[in-house]
């Protein structure tokens, strides 16, 4: 199917790796062109080379090498994203971090690195791509979210920066609809990826995870970054120009929530 996406410009946040990556690629491969960034600069250029090589796409990637979490990190990555493809069509806000434990476990720092890391950049990456979607006529904005952010589970600080994610998706929708602007938030459930957080509790607890997936995954397997990316794909494309302000789940019918 062509989605129509030849030639836009989409900028994804935290892209070296998992979801971040999945999502560069999925738009890669319908013929955007895709700025990825990430603090760490050796994986950030492995990501670029899995992209180019993938999707013939070498001459179509932007690497930019920042601290997300810093206003001047996403700055950074919007300037150069604008310099060097001359505007943006696409914001995938996917970078994220959450730490801590129970109420009394989890330190005022906890709390304000879940958001520093996760809800600040998603704020700040769409606030500062909104001029220069006004000036194409449209664009779309998609958070990544979890479904976690919609009902219980994991984590304190990941579920209420998920949370608020969504929230701030639907907000946003509402707000940048008379500019042609759309935002959706994607809730994946549990997804599996080489060095992602499923992938360290299964080296560390074999058995244990074995029996979660018998217990919580229906399809009795984790998910896969390719399967959220084709969704971001698709949210991103005017095929889907009549949806926004939703929250739309990928979970392989984990979730238990009833909206």
């Amino acid at each position: 199917m062509n989605l129509q996406l030849a030639q836009k410009v989409a900028v994804i946040t935290g892209s070296s790796r998992g979801l971040g990556l999945a999502s560069a690629t999925a738009l890669a491969l319908e013929g955007c062109r895709v700025t990825i960034c990430a603090r760490t600069a050796d994986r950030l250029a492995d990501a670029a080379r899995e992209i180019g090589e993938r999707c013939s796409a070498a001459d179509r990637v932007l690497t930019v090498q920042a601290d997300l979490a810093t206003p001047d990190g996403i700055a950074e990555v919007i300037d150069r994203t604008v310099a060097h493809f001359g505007g943006i069509d696409i914001l995938v806000n996917n970078v994220g971090l959450a730490r801590g434990g129970d109420l009394l476990g989890t330190t005022d720092a906890d709390w304000q690195e879940a958001f520093d890391q996760t809800l600040y950049p998603a704020i700040r990456a769409s606030r500062l791509v909104v001029p220069h979607m006004r000036t194409r006529g449209a664009g779309v904005i998609l958070i990544i979210a979890s479904i976690f952010g919609r009902e219980t589970g994991g984590r304190m600080t990941y579920n209420a920066v998920k949370a608020a994610e969504i929230s701030l998706a639907k907000s946003m929708a509402q707000q940048l609809a008379r500019d042609h602007i759309r935002v959706n938030s994607i809730a994946p459930g549990s997804i599996l990826f080489p060095g992602g957080s499923w992938w360290k509790r299964q080296q560390a607890d074999p058995e244990g995870i074995a029996a979660f997936v018998r217990s919580e995954l229906p399809f009795g397997r984790f998910g896969t970054p390719e399967e959220v990316g084709t969704v971001v794909a698709f949210l991103a494309s005017p095929l889907a120009s009549w949806v926004s302000g939703a929250s739309i789940v990928v979970d392989g019918c984990q979730s238990r929530s009833l909206f």
